[in-house]
């Protein structure tokens, strides 16, 4: 066939013109001169169509994947290789070198091009949240029928900061911008709901209680005229701490564990381990806190009976002898509880 453009009879042709006309004009890429990149300035997260995505990403990295995103490669292209490098920083903006070696047509040609990337600096929605100190939800602590003790409060804060470092591997506001120390307990503001409830199960975890969510209405999106709203997170832990004395289906249970699904006791008069579901919570009645435990001594022992003396008068009280307290002699210190006028020997 005959090339229009150079004459030639002998050459392979690409459509109606010859192979090395095709490849005289032919350009296997197209590349921008100039490629803009916003970034946030303070966790290097990176807008693309609209959306802001990763982040700490190293600036030269941000730059090569700016370049890759923006080259077009011509369908004719094969087996192409495109090596990119930076040849200057000017400030935000970056010089650079584009090479490309490729197959068209079965030939292997090698073109090179300039392009430059400059770094927009701006702040990406969540950084702006964290700046502002946004919070989407509440925990607030609380406990029922007492105050809650120092110790508690600072188990309770390394709890808080251990889950919320967790979460922040995946979640960019799981964090506390405020603890509001009340007379009734802690409130931790915490950036995301998702983040707070980790937090939440968490507490639960290590107090045990009862969780209640409240959302509250604090303004309105004037766009979509749906309501915005925070959530409040209740945690109420129990009245009863470990060891002391509750009620529970007519047993008297000193209490032994508490953990998010139950309440682990001992029967005081049989010894028998009780679990309780922590949904039954409201049903545990606290009779004795463990601070009411007393220590009295051991005046008169049999193979049935270990006679006391009752501390509030001082008076003879026999007691059934129970295999746990077969090792103690007269004369040895050994702890009660008064409950309901009725004395209970305890380890």
């Amino acid at each position: 066939m005959f090339c229009p453009e150079c004459g030639s009879t002998d050459k392979e042709m690409v459509g109606d013109i010859c192979i090395d006309c095709f490849l005289k004009d032919f350009q296997m890429i197209e590349i921008p001169k100039r490629i803009e990149v916003q970034i946030c300035s303070h966790c290097n997260a990176k807008l693309e169509e609209g959306k802001w995505s990763e982040e700490n990403i190293p600036e030269e990295e941000i730059i090569y994947r700016a370049l890759e995103r923006n080259i077009q490669i011509a369908d004719e292209v094969e087996n192409e290789i495109i090596n990119l490098e930076i040849d200057q920083m000017r400030g935000t903006i970056a010089n650079c070198f584009v090479e490309v070696v490729g197959e068209v047509h079965g030939t292997q040609i090698e073109e090179t091009h300039d392009s430059e990337v400059k770094i927009l600096k701006t702040v990406c929605p969540t950084c702006s949240k964290l700046q502002a100190g946004y919070y989407e939800a509440v925990i607030q602590l609380r406990a029922d029928k007492r105050e809650i003790k120092s110790e508690e409060y600072a188990k309770a804060d390394e709890v808080v900061e251990r889950t919320l470092i967790k979460q922040s591997k995946s979640d960019k506001l799981a964090y506390c911008p405020q603890i509001a120390k009340l007379k009734e307990g802690y409130d931790y503001y915490i950036g995301s709901l998702k983040s707070a409830r980790k937090v939440v199960e968490a507490l639960k975890e290590e107090f045990g209680g009862i969780i209640k969510e409240s959302p509250r209405l604090i303004s309105e999106d004037k766009s979509t005229g749906k309501g915005l709203y925070r959530i409040w997170i209740s945690i109420r832990i129990p009245e009863f701490e470990i060891d002391d004395f509750v009620r529970y289906e007519n047993k008297i249970i000193q209490i032994k564990g508490i953990d998010k699904n139950r309440v682990v006791g001992e029967d005081i008069t049989t010894k028998k381990k009780q679990n309780i579901p922590m949904k039954h919570i409201e049903d545990i009645e606290l009779v004795k806190k463990s601070s009411e435990i007393e220590t009295t001594t051991i005046i008169s022992k049999s193979p049935k009976i270990i006679q006391i003396l009752d501390p509030s008068d001082y008076s003879a009280v026999d007691l059934e002898m129970k295999d746990e307290f077969a090792n103690y002699n007269i004369g040895d210190e050994i702890k009660l509880i008064k409950i309901d006028d009725y004395i209970y020997l305890v380890n």
